[in-house]
């Protein structure tokens, strides 16, 4: 639907909140020329990009996943601190070897269509970062795989061949995520307003506050309710559709992508 003259600030958290009610996905942008051009996506990773919690993936090798579920839940529902239910469940880590750092990165499930998500966004020549409250060690290696420039992430402090059961460096929570949007917008020379955010948790509230468009993936109950778009389809190229494109130029990307290779 084409709608002139609306008050957006108004009709976004309406329609939002309608559509959490319904179970219906909504999406309000700008009309025109806006929705062309260069623009920046910033993704979260775990549950996003990935089906994953690399944490519980890790946890399992430890042999606690299921306390270490329970508060990443909690934690993603934004019912308890994130920096520090991070810490607590990173000390369950301790002393798993680093080589497990390799196997959770071959385990780790994209989400259906996210690699056609980043290579049609690629094609079309726009900037791509991930930013994740979950570790460099999978994200960074993940990023470079499908030619994502930007990336973020905790780091896991190691000593000795083994997780010391503590993060290296300061953490990345909410305020942390949205610094790096803004972070990667100047280093784009993009306004904010041409930045788009998605994510599925309390984590990625501020970024997706501060984005020209922020996106909530198959999101927690408040996550969606406070986004300006809500997707609730297992399919993380459908965002490309509200980027304004339509099937046609996706599938035209990926046949003129398929005979390049």
């Amino acid at each position: 639907m084409w709608v002139s003259d609306a008050d957006v600030a108004a009709l976004r958290p309406a329609l939002a909140k309608a559509a959490a009610a319904s179970g219906f996905d909504v999406s309000v942008s700008p009309a025109g020329l806006s929705r062309r051009g260069r623009r920046l996506i910033v993704m979260d990773v775990d549950s996003t990009l990935i089906r994953d919690e690399v944490i519980e993936l890790l946890a399992a090798h430890a042999g606690c996943a299921e306390a270490v579920r329970e508060v990443t839940e909690a934690a993603m529902r934004g019912e308890v601190d994130f920096a520090e239910s991070l810490r607590s469940r990173v000390r369950l880590l301790a002393g798993l070897p680093v080589g497990v750092l390799d196997e959770v990165r071959a385990a780790v499930q994209l989400t259906p269509g996210a690699r056609t998500l980043v290579a049609t966004l690629r094609d079309l020549g726009l900037s791509i970062g991930v930013v994740s409250g979950g570790f460099i060690e999978i994200v960074g290696p993940l990023a470079a795989e499908l030619g994502i420039t930007y990336a973020h992430a905790n780091s896991l402090e190691v000593a000795d061949g083994r997780l010391t059961g503590r993060v290296a460096g300061p953490i990345v929570d909410r305020a942390a995520k949205a610094a790096k949007l803004r972070e990667w917008a100047r280093a784009e020379g993009l306004p904010l307003a041409r930045t788009i955010a998605i994510g599925d948790g309390a984590n990625d509230l501020d970024m997706l506050a501060d984005a020209g468009l922020g996106i909530a993936f198959n999101a927690k109950p408040a996550v969606r309710e406070s986004a300006d778009t809500a997707l609730n389809l297992p399919y993380l190229d459908a965002v490309l559709f509200l980027l304004g494109l339509s099937r046609e130029e996706v599938e035209d990307a990926a046949a003129a992508r398929a005979s390049a290779d």
